[in-house]
């Protein structure tokens, strides 16, 4: 890998004026301030809906985006919103998403700019294209039409005409404003990695239009659900709940869905990071009935065959195996055969000895670096966490000898920047040295997630001059 760095950020983390961040003109200046630094890479986290939990990791469609995403701003250029509606959708305050009032308000107004919308050609165009999204928007009619019920109880089959519009209107300008976005950010030398959950949810258009190609019973039902067992995250192990693949019949038609699955991303993204890679190898298999991830069994899963038929799609796109967890050698040698990147957490090198892959000496070039990821605490928040020996043995390890030990992040900064790994990832929290307080997600808990958000005056507050000079010194 050629040496370059990047930052991690969601797109809900953005400032703005409307309860979460957009597809605005706070993504055009990250992007200036990326270039800037001659930063080359944005990482996102999935762009899909998210579920109940306000998580972007079980959707109702992987061929979706989640239309708060949309700029209210651009709408009201375009006459498809009026002023005084766009006034009663600013925000309260900036310093969270606001989920609540979103859900309460955010669909129903862009339900009445999509009835403003009347280029009903330049829509039957745009779905040509994209027939699995198209897909999707007929599943949230039929939800419409079935009063939100799951689609294994639905009884009317007739979608709701006003909701198919609605939601063809907001995929389409998603869609469409993020590649303008994305046009931006590649002009000014910016690449995007986008995330692809491994998994989908049951009550969801994917399943609902190829349930044969999930581990399914007879009544629509999952016979075994995805998670992971215990770990450094959780000791009953994480219940994801997703239904799993049917890897069987997938192989049958040469995985027809992930490829188109691969297609959509990589028309979104310059490149992927691969959610859970390891369950390419093998998966992890909790019996439906379970209430914990305890009693799970490890499956074999579709290995080198998958990646085959999925890497003539990707071409020279980067894609990232997100190989974290519970990995075996069998796991390390997928990662090896499919060529592509691993990961390495920082967070993760104090677990072991000094021969752990996450401590930087070890990182080889075909890895990207983290100090932490949208799972992790920040960096800040996990040093003030460190029992004292902990601490102690960590900041030996960076050479830090300072008398106040909270002034240690830059020379952790430096270290990770002058490593071998090809690619170093900062979450944003992390060069501003944020604390706990501003962690997006902590693994098996439903509550208190994904609501970070920047304001304009704590984005400023980087050193942009520091950080582009380290990453011209160690040619990033």
């Amino acid at each position: 890998m050629k040496r370059a760095s990047g930052v991690l950020m969601h797109i809900s983390s953005l400032w703005g004026d409307y309860s979460e961040g957009a597809f605005s003109k706070s993504a055009k200046e990250f992007i200036d301030f990326l270039s800037d630094c001659k930063i080359k890479y944005w990482q996102v986290l999935p762009f899909c809906l998210p579920d109940e939990y306000n998580s972007p990791y079980k959707s109702y469609s992987a061929f979706s985006i989640n239309p708060y995403f949309i700029d209210l701003d651009k709408l009201y250029r375009r006459e498809l919103i009026t002023r005084a509606e766009l006034n009663e959708a600013k925000q309260k305050s900036p310093h969270a998403c606001e989920f609540n009032r979103l859900l309460r308000e955010r669909i129903a107004l862009l339900t009445k700019a999509s009835t403003r919308f009347l280029e009903k050609k330049t829509l039957e165009e745009f779905y040509e294209k994209h027939p699995q999204t198209a897909k999707f928007c007929e599943f949230m009619a039929l939800k419409a039409s079935n009063k939100d019920k799951d689609w294994w109880d639905w009884d009317n089959q007739i979608p709701n005409k006003e909701a198919l519009h609605a939601w063809r209107f907001m995929q389409y300008i998603a869609i469409t404003q993020w590649l303008e976005i994305k046009e931006y950010a590649n002009g000014r030398d910016v690449k995007i990695i986008g995330d692809i959950p491994i998994y989908v949810a049951l009550d969801s258009s994917d399943v609902w239009a190829n349930p044969r190609e999930f581990q399914l019973d007879k009544d629509c039902q999952p016979t075994n659900v995805a998670g992971c067992p215990p770990d450094y995250f959780s000791e009953d192990g994480q219940l994801w709940g997703n239904p799993l693949y049917n890897w069987d019949k997938m192989k049958e038609n040469g995985y027809r869905w992930w490829r188109q699955r691969l297609e959509f991303m990589c028309e979104l993204f310059d490149g992927v990071r691969i959610d859970h890679f390891r369950a390419l190898e093998s998966y992890y298999s909790i019996p439906a009935t379970e209430k914990t991830a305890r009693n799970g069994k490890w499956v074999k899963g579709p290995g080198m065959d998958f990646i085959n038929a999925i890497s003539p799609i990707c071409k020279d796109k980067l894609i990232i195996a997100e190989d974290l967890g519970d990995i075996t050698p069998q796991v390390e040698e997928l990662v090896k055969e499919s060529t592509f990147p691993g990961m390495r957490v920082l967070q993760f090198g104090l677990l072991g000895d000094n021969n752990s892959l996450h401590l930087p000496h070890n990182y080889i070039n075909n890895c990207v670096a983290y100090t932490g990821t949208h799972d992790n605490n920040t960096l800040l928040g996990y040093v003030w966490d460190l029992d004292e020996e902990s601490r102690k043995r960590f900041l030996d390890y960076f050479g830090y000898e300072g008398a106040d030990w909270n002034n240690c992040y830059d020379t952790v900064i430096r270290s990770m920047l002058s490593s071998h790994a090809g690619l170093v990832i900062f979450p944003v929290q992390d060069l501003l040295k944020f604390g706990k307080d501003t962690r997006l997600n902590t693994p098996g808990s439903r509550d208190d997630n994904w609501s970070f958000r920047l304001t304009k005056e704590q984005f400023e507050e980087i050193d942009r001059e520091k950080l582009k000079k380290w990453v011209e010194i160690y040619a990033r």
